[in-house]
């Protein structure tokens, strides 16, 4: 049986290409708000983080009713550092909205989130937003979008996918490029006419997968996923499996189901086959779970998430600053936590290491790792954290493998030179070069993972802030060589105190400081980036000497260059293998891992 009166519709693309300000529009066409309510952009970014970067990082769910029939609507991550978010979304969804930007074209994300979704055999409606830029190239944008189906192998019926053109910014759709659209109708009749409703038995044994994982203090961990066949009712006893562990079967009693009506929750006490619903009650609930009836044990498969690539060390801050500035620095509070995000983060590993005092976290890339530490560091955690490092594996040869990307690069003709040469230093080898638009080049580069760590502040540097870096994973292949990632030392404190303007006069003709006067440092800190290749040591709490003929007075005429403020990114990318960067609420610094300088210099020696 088919559900007509519900429509399960996830929307996809690659990042900044205009899906969560579509479903800003389609909730106010949908009459989500009132007609005189003030809503903010982006209002499915909730998150501080998604609204400040301007990127989402969760998927968010949300539905709407068009002509009697509710659609579900999800809105899904487009950076490739989120992709376990797209993955498991799409299988919750019987059809997807790609969105594609009419001046961009398809970008290496689009590829991925449109190859998970044929994958799984889900109808496509393609939406080409931006149609309003006025650089826009609608007609050889379909063409590209049509080349990437055939790319991927699409069958007939997915090559038949319609098209529907839109401006997300203003609201508008329409089927044909030389109308003129006044809302989203011909998008919403879109979905209706060509995405199926959810298909299932109402009437056999209640299956339901969990594809996302939700947390509230007040009710622990919330379950959402699609009801595949049966009801579901409050209080109703049920039995949880999962298809990657036979093993796993749990008795659990069901607490309450909500449903979404616009964005909020409702409670319900019953919903059928083909709603998305949150479930509470079942404390120990997993992303892949299958919630069934008891008396009908059946999993429903789940693709196994991508694994991670990138790892870093998480570790309780030891520096002479350590607790001044946080709320949280034991290593109990550290664990905690970061196990805590294992609840809800499924592309993320946390394990143990020899010591209690330090934890190694992987990733799906370097952003993926910099937003949770971001996160943590606004809930008042303190920590200290090492460069990120790529994860490696053997073959059955015991030969080393390490993960490789393909990075799709758009650069001003006149940068390119430097960005080929900045990335063959990296072991990147060029695949393609090609004519993009407007005077750019498009470069295709296969690179070690390793080979990009730290290097896109770099690009933005070399390129002036013109350029465009978009990467993927590509596989696992042999071991590249080693990677010289920085050529320049730093600038370590000799001695613990407050910075002054004499002694940082004098360091920074040494290279470029970090910090300005005022600041509390302590020996083995880093204070800056040496002009020359090896770490140099500076004392910039050094006063000067004052005699009869020398006053305090005349340190007025020091000019101190003003400091280089780095972000988090930035922090996490100067890093070197025997750096950590301590990380507060309050501040950022970057410290060797040995703080003393004898004890520092032998472990030099022997290395």
């Amino acid at each position: 049986m088919i559900r007509e009166d519900i429509r399960n519709v996830a929307i996809i693309a690659h990042v900044d290409h205009g899906k969560t300000t579509l479903v800003d529009a389609m909730l106010k066409q949908g009459g989500v708000f009132r007609d005189n309510q003030v809503v903010e952009e982006r209002v499915m970014d909730s998150n501080d983080l998604e609204r400040e970067r301007g990127i989402t990082i969760l998927s968010k769910n949300t539905a709407i009713s068009y002509k009697g029939v509710k659609i579900n609507i999800v809105d899904t991550p487009g950076h490739a550092d989120f992709g376990g978010e797209v993955e498991r979304i799409l299988k919750m969804v019987d059809g997807a909205v790609l969105v594609v930007d009419a001046f961009e074209g398809p970008m290496p994300q689009t590829r991925f989130v449109l190859q998970k979704a044929l994958a799984l055999n889900l109808p496509i409606v393609v939406c080409i937003n931006k149609i309003d830029r006025p650089e826009a190239r609608p007609s050889e944008v379909i063409d590209e979008v049509l080349e990437l189906f055939m790319d991927l192998d699409a069958n007939d019926e997915q090559l038949d996918s319609p098209f529907v053109y839109a401006s997300a910014k203003a609201g508008v759709a329409f089927l044909e490029l030389n109308e003129n659209g006044t809302n989203l109708q011909p998008l919403f009749d879109t979905i209706l006419e060509h995405i199926p409703g959810p298909e299932g038995d109402p009437d056999a044994s209640l299956q339901m997968l969990i594809s996302t994982i939700d947390y509230n203090e007040y009710v622990g961990r919330i379950g959402i996923g699609k009801i595949s066949n049966g009801k579901l009712k409050v209080n109703q006893d049920a039995i949880l499996v999962n298809h990657h562990e036979p093993d796993r079967k749990m008795k659990v009693k069901i607490g309450k189901i909500y449903e979404i009506e616009g964005l909020k929750k409702v409670e319900v006490q019953e919903s059928s086959m083909g709603s998305i619903v949150s479930i509470s009650g079942i404390p120990d609930l997993k992303i892949g779970d299958t919630i069934c009836a008891i008396d009908n044990p059946d999993a429903i498969p789940f693709q196994k998430i991508s694994e991670p690539t990138i790892s870093m060390n998480f570790v309780v801050n030891d520096s002479p600053l350590a607790g001044t500035e946080g709320k949280f620095v034991t290593s109990r509070h550290l664990r905690e936590r970061l196990y805590r995000e294992l609840q809800t983060d499924v592309s993320l590993r946390v394990e143990d290491t020899d010591t209690t005092e330090a934890f190694k976290v992987s990733g799906r890339g370097e952003l993926h790792l910099s937003v949770l530490i971001e996160t943590m560091r606004r809930e008042g955690f303190e920590f200290a954290v090492s460069k990120a490092e790529v994860i490696y594996k053997t073959d059955e040869n015991g030969k080393k493998l390490e993960p490789m990307e393909i990075a799709y690069i758009d650069v001003p003709e006149e940068f390119s030179g430097t960005v080929i040469q900045k990335l063959a230093s990296r072991k990147g080898e060029l695949k393609s070069m090609g004519a993009a638009r407007g005077g750019f080049v498009r470069l295709e580069f296969s690179i070690p993972a390793r080979g990009l760590i730290g290097y896109r502040g770099e690009f933005l540097t070399d390129t002036k802030g013109n350029g465009i870096i978009n990467t993927a994973f590509d596989c696992y292949a042999p071991y590249k060589g080693d990677i010289e990632y920085r050529h320049t030392g730093s600038l370590i404190v000799f001695e613990s105190g407050v910075s002054v303007t004499y002694g940082l006069f004098n360091a920074q003709e040494r290279g470029v400081l970090f910090i300005g006067a005022g600041e509390k440092v302590y020996s083995g800190m880093v204070i800056g980036q040496s002009g020359k290749s090896e770490d140099i040591e500076v004392n910039v709490c050094k006063k000067k000497q004052l005699t009869n003929t020398r006053s305090s007075s005349s340190d007025e005429a020091l000019r101190l260059t003003p400091p280089k403020i780095m972000s988090l990114e930035q922090c996490l990318d100067f890093l070197e293998t025997d750096e950590l960067l301590e990380v507060t609420p309050k501040s950022l610094r970057i410290r060797k891992k040995i703080l003393d300088p004898l004890a520092r210099k032998r472990a030099g020696r022997k290395n």
